[in-house]
């Protein structure tokens, strides 16, 4: 359930975050006319995941038990794959994330309506797609497919809640800090979905290796047990797994969270150079006539053409006043 959770927060706030930014912008710029196209997106984009969400389920206990497994453990993989891309661009695009908005919706402002709407559906859209399809995974792989929706949609109503307080300004959170712990904890709980998948895919005989067990702790850890099904629901934990889960999910893990909170990727949200430091001066061409010349300001040195024979001569006179002075 706490994985589930994990996902529609993660991808409802960011969802919620996309919605106000769009709002936001158009209200501060007194377009107003375009919110309307933008809700319309955003309930597009809703309704869609929903179908979506909905095809998977019921087209899905049409097949046989090979096929559903088959099913199961391919798209399994396919939604780990997008998890692990979302985590990975929203760490590294989540500070540009409001200017790029701004750009396509100024872009869709100039277009028209339609492309208001599908500015917003595309962006909601996508979200909303990989909610689907992870917690459709998660609810495959879960004895009990009514926890798994649950903590999807508390999840997603958190995210909800606090989109509200950020477009009103009620709370703040360092999103740079939120998206890293929370990616890499969708990391963790996307590596037991990855190994339960390809145990799916042994299970339909697409795979080898049913049958060689790595470990079976399911004396210690009773899957039925409270501790047993924590872990199912938060991991996707297995006391007996297959010596290919283990593989795979030690193959993703590692390298995957060593990838992502590598230094550089977790660099706290701070200003530009560029912003902190005032532009670099450039460097003047030297020119014939530049010498040093005592009293000579430093803005006149090097300006060319007769204001630098007049500071030759006007240098060389008070050189020749201060001679006639040390003589008398």
């Amino acid at each position: 359930m706490l994985g589930n959770y994990l996902i529609g927060l993660r991808e409802g706030l960011e969802a919620s975050l996309v919605v106000c930014i769009l709002i936001a912008y158009l209200v501060k710029t007194g377009r107003r006319e375009g919110l309307r196209p933008v809700w319309l997106g955003v309930g597009l984009a809703v309704v869609l995941s929903l179908a979506f969400g909905a095809a998977l389920q019921f087209g899905s206990q049409t097949l046989t038990f090979a096929a559903q497994e088959a099913l199961g453990g391919s798209l399994s993989i396919v939604a780990v794959g997008l998890v692990t891309w979302m985590v990975f661009w929203m760490r590294r695009t989540a500070r540009h994330l409001k200017r790029e908005l701004h750009g396509k919706l100024d872009a869709a402002l100039r277009m028209g309506t339609v492309a208001l709407v599908v500015t917003a559906f595309l962006a909601v859209g996508r979200e909303g797609l990989e909610t689907s399809l992870f917690v459709w995974t998660a609810v495959q792989s879960a004895d009990d497919g009514v926890r798994p929706l649950l903590g999807a949609l508390l999840g997603l109503l958190t995210a909800v809640l606090l989109g509200w307080l950020f477009y009103r300004g009620a709370v703040r959170i360092n999103l740079a800090k939120f998206f890293t712990w929370t990616g890499g904890m969708l990391v963790v709980v996307a590596a037991g979905v990855l190994a339960y998948g390809f145990h799916d895919l042994q299970e339909a005989d697409i795979l080898p290796g049913l049958g060689s067990r790595a470990f079976d702790i399911s004396a210690q850890i009773p899957p039925d047990g409270w501790f047993g099904t924590l872990l199912k629901g938060v991991f996707n934990f297995q006391p007996d797994p297959t010596v290919l889960q283990v593989t795979v999910w030690a193959l993703y893990l590692v390298p995957t969270l060593l990838l992502f909170l590598a230094p550089g990727r977790v660099a706290p949200n701070r200003a530009t150079p560029a912003a902190t430091r005032s532009a670099p001066v450039a460097p003047k061409e030297p020119h014939d006539t530049q010498v040093a010349v005592p009293g000579a300001r430093n803005t006149d040195v090097g300006s060319g053409g007769a204001g630098d024979t007049q500071r030759v001569r006007d240098g060389a006179r008070r050189a020749g006043d201060a001679a006639g002075g040390v003589e008398g």
